[in-house]
């Protein structure tokens, strides 16, 4: 199921055992700090092990429906990055995960969503599948339920990958008014959802405008009552009725 580049090493790397612990960010208020988890090294097959089953009992805590074949396939990944600064942030009720780690990265990450394609070496292949099924398996998953997966470059190196899957209660909870939005509106009010707490210079590079543009947005979802400031850093948040809205549009 390996989808990662292959990394090139002058010696043979052993993948027995992961020298690093993993961190477990659980959003569970965007208003405050994340409550961290810390999975200490170990073995490699306990380690994914126990980085899976705490994603999963984190994200079941919230609320969160992504299953755990999902989680456990994402995070065999992290094999590919030799388990370098692993940080998995669970967002949006649990409904939100996002894998980041600071290996090679994935250069073609089309490819890594297809059936087939696989980097995995023979020593991975002691803990993982390794026949490039992973996050197609799980792509076609949330392309069913729903839900969405996104592979990006990590600052400086590595990966990250964030998969999403809509809650199905959503359907079932009474509609609210939706105010007129502008495309650059509502694609800002769902990076909200996405991230929880952002800043204009993050929505400005997430939309590829000036700050001053996003200044705008962030003031007209302002005016509609979707957003509103925090006291960190000068950043906003989704009001309830932004939450709500965001789930609509």
């Amino acid at each position: 199921m390996s989808n990662f580049p292959s990394e090139q090493h002058t010696n043979p790397v052993d993948y027995s055992e992961v020298t690093t612990k993993a961190r477990v960010a659980v959003y569970e208020d965007m208003k405050m700090s994340p409550r961290i988890i810390e999975i200490p090294p170990s073995t490699t097959a306990e380690f994914i092990e126990s980085l899976t089953d705490c994603i999963n009992t984190q994200r079941m805590a919230l609320g969160g429906e992504i299953p755990y074949s999902a989680i456990r396939e994402v995070t065999e990944n992290f094999i590919h990055a030799q388990f370098k600064e692993i940080v998995v942030s669970i967002l949006d009720k649990g409904n939100t995960i996002r894998f980041c780690d600071q290996g090679p990265g994935i250069n073609n990450k089309s490819q890594a969503m297809r059936p087939g394609f696989t980097s995995a070496t023979e020593p991975m292949k002691k803990y993982i599948r390794g026949v490039g099924s992973g996050l197609p398996l799980v792509k076609e998953y949330l392309d069913y339920s729903n839900g969405n997966i996104t592979i990006e470059d990590n600052m400086g190196n590595g990966a990250v990958v964030t998969i999403t899957l809509k809650s199905k209660n959503t359907n079932s909870l009474p509609k609210v008014p939706v105010p007129f939005l502008t495309e650059r509106e509502s694609a800002a009010l769902k990076f909200f959802a996405s991230e929880g707490a952002v800043g204009n210079k993050e929505l400005a590079d997430y939309l590829g405008i000036q700050p001053s543009s996003a200044h705008l947005v962030l003031t007209k979802l302002e005016e509609h009552g979707l957003i509103e400031k925090t006291n960190y850093k000068s950043k906003r948040i989704l009001t309830d009725y932004g939450s709500e809205v965001s789930k609509q549009i």
